[in-house]
């Protein structure tokens, strides 16, 4: 097998764990509440906020992380659960404690200058985060985040299917807990709120 049949299975099987991942979350609502002592999360040194300014394992240190992944392009469920989520980190009477962080899926059109346009739309101390594509997929690796360009979009206007949890970290970066949409016994989405975010903050944040 020579180096090009090699790489083109290499990605013949990452599309495939993609398409399955993502299949598995629509039948699997992501995992609730307390995830201390798991694995997920890792370091976010290497990114870019939409300052252009390189992010350091000290740059939120001492301070709880909110983070969502997503992308500015979305047309309804990122901004909607961005704006859930800043507005339950507002509600938290501890809200100093907590850095509130929006992870893009899309670096190739989510450059610093669209993510400033797409965070200040929701609260000055959102920090948006891009990368290169690969910094990106390592993130999103560490967090178990999976994303999929819909291959039925056009090539300028595509969208993005990805997972939906709103995380949060410890002062260390060490993982706390974590919120999704949930399906109930008829199988309906439950959509997470502004509420729902409060609560975890009063919950876990001390």
């Amino acid at each position: 097998m020579n180096r090009t049949t090699k790489a083109l299975w290499l990605v013949a099987a990452v599309v495939a764990l993609l398409v399955g991942g993502l299949g598995w979350l629509r039948g699997n609502p992501p995992p609730q509440g307390n995830i201390s002592g798991s694995n997920i999360g890792g370091s976010l040194a290497g990114l870019v906020d939409q300052d252009r300014r390189p992010v350091t394992d000290q740059r939120f240190a001492g301070k709880y992380r909110l983070l969502y992944f997503g992308y500015t392009f979305c047309p309804d469920i990122c901004p909607t659960d961005v704006a859930l989520m800043v507005k339950g980190w507002r509600g938290f009477s501890g809200a100093a404690k907590v850095a509130p962080i929006f992870i893009t899926v899309d670096p190739v059109r989510d450059t610093p200058a669209t993510l400033k346009d797409f965070v200040r739309g929701f609260d000055p101390a959102l920090t948006g985060l891009t990368g290169t594509p690969a910094q990106i997929g390592a993130v999103q690796l560490a967090y178990g985040s999976i994303s999929q360009r819909d291959q039925n979009s056009d090539s300028a206007n595509y969208l993005i299917n990805h997972s939906v949890k709103i995380y949060l970290m410890g002062p260390t970066g060490a993982p706390i807990a974590m919120i999704g949409r949930q399906q109930d016994a008829a199988g309906r989405i439950i959509d997470v709120t502004a509420a729902d975010v409060t609560v975890m903050l009063d919950n876990y944040v001390r």
